[in-house]
């Protein structure tokens, strides 16, 4: 990866951390903490970290005599959160189907939003239980499907018609595993017995339309390796105030729409 590509990518990154994480994804940093009953003293791994947000949620729990580790494909994530968390968490660099940990290391293991995007689903939650000590919590939480998120559905529809099927389809990764029966079978298929999976109830709010769109478009559209022209990107922009109207506050301060996820929780 060239410096060029990796200031692109940090960017991407950033725009990450500071868009999406607040308007989808801090509200679950506590949900999925809770599903690990992750406590004082707890060694915790946070799976597909992202830039950290139930990481430190995890730091804030099992305190000084804990320890956290928060584990990621992306440099560029990893970069943003270490920013965010310079102390008391251990940041590491990798896949998670081949987890750099010995058996039995982990008294918690939970993933926010990452298991949709692993090649190997399967291996990758094996490998979450395999780091778990006896008796340890696993939580995994992915997004629900896109026919209960109409306001994504709504994006990726314009999205397609105007951009074409590949940058659709990578709007539509995020919600591949929206149905609870099918997490089940993951989680049944990578030997974790027990697992109970529920689909949760969630909001989702951003400052505008734009913002919304945009993110995806520009920020998350390149984090999956997909660059639009920007006169597409201006068209998308510009539609999606219509199509999305409908999530739009009476008093047109925010953009709020039911965001719901699809939790597993198991104890080895």
């Amino acid at each position: 990866m060239t410096d060029q590509t990796f200031s692109r990518s940090l960017d991407a990154a950033t725009g990450y951390q500071e868009l999406l994480v607040p308007a989808l994804m801090e509200e679950w940093a506590p949900r999925v903490a809770d599903a690990a009953r992750i406590r004082q003293g707890d060694r915790v791994l946070d799976v597909a970290c992202g830039t950290g947000v139930l990481t430190r949620e995890a730091l804030r729990r099992c305190g000084p005599a804990g320890a956290v580790t928060g584990f990621d494909l992306s440099p560029e994530m990893l970069a943003v959160a270490a920013r965010l968390s310079p102390a008391g968490v251990t940041w590491r660099q990798g896949s998670a189907e081949s987890l750099p940990f010995a058996d039995e290391t982990f008294d918690a293991v939970v993933s926010q939003f990452g298991l949709m995007f692993f090649p190997d689903r399967v291996t990758a939650l094996r490998e979450m239980r395999r780091v778990l000590v006896p008796g340890g919590r696993l939580a995994v939480a992915v997004w629900g499907s896109l026919a209960e998120t109409p306001a994504y559905a709504a994006e990726v529809a314009l999205v397609e018609r105007v951009a074409g099927h590949e940058a659709a389809d990578a709007l539509r990764t995020p919600f591949a595993l929206g149905d609870p029966e099918r997490m089940a079978e993951l989680c049944e298929q990578a030997g974790i017995e027990g697992a109970r999976v529920a689909l949760h109830q969630g909001r989702g709010r951003f400052p505008s339309v734009r913002i919304m769109v945009e993110v995806d478009v520009r920020d998350w559209l390149r984090i999956v390796g997909i660059t639009l022209d920007e006169g597409l990107i201006e068209t998308i922009l510009r539609e999606s105030e219509a199509a999305l109207r409908p999530y739009v506050t009476a008093d047109g301060s925010v953009v709020a729409f039911d965001s719901p996820a699809v939790l597993a929780q198991a104890t080895r």
